[in-house]
């Protein structure tokens, strides 16, 4: 499954064993990330629907748009590449295998959820949508905290000082 095709079509149950903090072998997210983006996305839509909020009439604004896309899509299939070439999991859902450290996690921690992130705002820009771009911020309290700090204590028990040498070295967006 391709790291675009995972943030557009989830294929993983609210159910998985790998989504709670009880599992050993698992960080424990609130809720699969594409999952996140997708239903904020839909949600930003279906109010855009009932009540139409435009963020400019500038041209600009939809060039920028499609530009994210693109970017984003290029940083998602780096990301999933250097996940493989390092052996692990690319879904959360699954056990991490290995810290990776090259490709964009030489600059991000995160570079998916970045990846997701300019997607989701691409998104927004080409469709002229302001509803989505408000909604970002709770998704983002959400990501931060529901699954970002999760992952991340789960990598410092598993990985120990390689992992907080990483981190100490490693910003986590850019």
């Amino acid at each position: 499954m391709g790291a675009l095709q995972l943030l557009i079509e989830p294929r993983v149950s609210v159910r998985s064993p790998c989504l709670q903090e009880s599992q050993p072998d698992c960080p424990g997210v609130l809720i699969f990330p594409p999952l996140l983006f997708g239903g904020t996305l839909v949600f930003g839509l279906l109010l855009h629907w009932l009540h139409p909020l435009s963020i400019s009439t500038s041209w600009a604004v939809r060039l920028v748009g499609p530009f994210l896309i693109i970017a984003s899509g290029l940083l998602a299939l780096s990301a999933e590449a250097a996940m493989k070439r390092a052996g692990t999991n690319v879904r959360p859902d699954k056990p991490t295998l290995a810290i990776v450290r090259d490709g964009p996690f030489q600059f991000s921690r995160n570079p998916l959820y970045l990846a997701a992130t300019g997607l989701y705002i691409g998104i927004a820009l080409l469709l002229n949508m302001l509803w989505p771009l408000i909604l970002l911020i709770p998704t983002m309290v959400v990501l931060r905290w529901g699954v970002i700090a999760r992952e991340e204590r789960y990598l410092e028990a598993k990985f120990g000082d390689a992992y907080l040498s990483y981190k100490s070295r490693v910003r986590r967006w850019i």
